[in-house]
């Protein structure tokens, strides 16, 4: 199966499904992306407070698979937002990884109280002119964060990876980043396991009238909705299952019933306090 790809404001394409490695233990990751790699993944997201962008690196180097064949993102962390520090930052990402660059590069987290996003934001419009990413783009960026980038500097980024899933849809941020031409990444689309998602009976309902789990459903849903989404699983059997999400289709009646449970129910952290 080849995944879709979504057109970015810059003009290249990224694979709407992906793999996410967050809280994927360093030493597993080189085994578990492999899996992914295997399974048929090409969208490696991963960052470098995750402390496993060496395994995902050696997982590529394995795989024989052509470098662009592959869509690799990393990000940012907090403490090295600023100018030179960025591109250390980078330098170093591009080292563990074993590239010369990543397809997409983001601010992690706009990190208000230190007041160093713009500056990063100019950073990576550089480190993009030097060719060591080819898209930029940000991560839990509110829709006021997204104004200052885009009024400060003219460059929209790419792509702002949030966290969503059916309890927590963001419609918000969904609909300006649309009026803005910015694709939607979602982060924890199953909600991370601190609700029970998978017993809703709109999700439990829909995956049992297409003979897939819920989990299923659920990536199903966000993709029907043109969101970015990398689901995690240390698990071959469920990395492949939730690969597997292309041969049926939500009705729009499945699709308005997940829809309405939206509570506005974050699990993460809000990134308006965050001081991560």
């Amino acid at each position: 199966m080849t995944t879709p790809r979504i057109t970015l404001n810059d003009g290249t394409t990224i694979p709407q499904l992906g793999f996410g490695v967050f809280r994927v233990d360093p030493e597993e990751t080189e085994r578990i992306v492999s899996d992914a790699l295997e399974v048929g993944y090409r969208h490696i997201d991963t960052a470098a407070i995750y402390g496993n962008e060496i395994g995902v690196g050696r997982a590529i180097a394995a795989s024989g698979i052509p470098r662009d064949e592959l869509y690799i993102t990393t990000k940012l962390w907090n403490s090295d937002q600023g100018t030179q520090s960025a591109i250390d930052a980078m330098d170093l990402s591009l080292e563990k990884l074993g590239l010369d660059h990543v397809d997409l590069y983001l601010i992690h987290w706009p990190r208000p109280d230190l007041d160093r996003y713009l500056e990063s934001w100019h950073t990576l419009e550089q480190l993009k002119a030097d060719g060591k990413t080819t898209s930029i783009g940000v991560s839990n960026f509110h829709i006021p964060h997204l104004e200052r980038v885009i009024g400060e500097s003219g460059t929209v980024p790419a792509v702002d990876q949030i966290e969503l899933h059916p309890a927590f849809a963001q419609r918000p941020i969904r609909e300006y980043a649309a009026s803005k031409g910015i694709a939607i990444e979602a982060w924890g689309p199953l909600g991370q396991g601190k609700y029970d998602l998978f017993g809703m009976p709109a999700v439990a309902d829909a995956a049992r009238a297409h003979g897939v789990s819920p989990a299923q459903a659920v990536i199903r849903w966000h993709l029907q909705h043109g969101i970015i989404v990398f689901p995690k699983s240390n698990s071959r059997e469920r990395i492949a299952q939730n690969f597997d999400v292309f041969g049926f289709e939500l009705t729009a009646a499945e699709m308005a019933a997940i829809d309405g449970l939206d509570q506005g129910m974050r699990v993460g952290s809000n990134p308006d306090e965050a001081t991560l």
